[in-house]
């Protein structure tokens, strides 16, 4: 069989399927697991797919995005371990930036410092850092009703009075050559730019982000420090060599 005729078969059940593993293309191009493995590292490589433990996922530009009580129960006990190591490099004074999103939410029962002051888009995250008593100040705009984000025009120019000491920023997906990447352009212009201003920029990801290209890009991964759980099933390796990953 032709490269070409099991590139395209490997691509056509994986339209089907989303996910699969090497015995199934095993058996359905009656070819050896190490060729395979070549023919999938080539279409990884070409941004067709991504390798996961044991086979490959399709890989795809998603523009659709859950909501804040969807995403509040995925993947919590890795949040919440993520965002506690995030909130231990925070010090005593500093003015730090923390995005819309349910992982940086969970930062905020963790954060402990005296003289602590928070700039945020997050109107989730208001109730929670005024009950701890910690100075935040609201970027103006409009509300994106899914992720309750104030992005948009006037959040674009209400966050450029401030700066950073350190920003801490939630993704949709990180790919190691694509980039950081979220759904919404006006979502990915605020992102860009808070990091632009803080003077270490940390992203927030548990391991299900990894491998995933989404439709706006924000950063290059060199210009972050990733913040992510340990997991076996996606190969981290190639991500430290691009950025410093702190695994938790």
């Amino acid at each position: 069989m032709l490269i070409s005729e099991r590139h395209k078969l490997i691509l056509d059940l994986l339209k089907e399927k989303e996910n699969v593993k090497l015995q199934e293309l095993v058996d359905l191009t009656s070819t050896s697991e190490s060729t395979l493995r070549r023919d999938l590292d080539q279409l990884e490589k070409q941004n067709y797919l991504k390798r996961v433990h044991g086979g490959a996922s399709l890989l795809q530009r998603k523009r659709s995005e859950l909501s804040v009580s969807e995403k509040t129960t995925k993947n919590l006990a890795e949040k919440e371990s993520i965002a506690k190591y995030a909130a231990q490099l925070v010090l005593d004074g500093e003015c730090i930036y923390l995005d819309a999103g349910t992982t940086t939410f969970q930062m905020i029962q963790f954060l402990k410092q005296k003289d602590l002051v928070v700039v945020t888009n997050g109107t989730d995250h208001l109730n929670a850092l005024l009950e701890k008593d910690i100075t935040t100040y609201l970027i103006g705009g409009f509300v994106k009703k899914v992720t309750k984000a104030t992005i948009g025009r006037a959040a674009y120019e209400s966050i450029k009075n401030y700066r950073f000491d350190k920003c801490f920023i939630g993704t949709n997906a990180i790919h190691y050559e694509l980039g950081l990447t979220t759904p919404d352009p006006d979502e990915a212009q605020i992102k860009e730019r808070a990091i632009s201003l803080a003077r270490e920029s940390y992203i927030l990801a548990d391991h299900t982000k990894f491998g995933e290209v989404s439709f706006s890009k924000f950063a290059e991964l060199d210009q972050v420090k990733v913040i992510t759980n340990e997991n076996d099933t996606i190969e981290l390796d190639r991500y430290q060599r691009i950025t410093e990953m702190l695994k938790v």
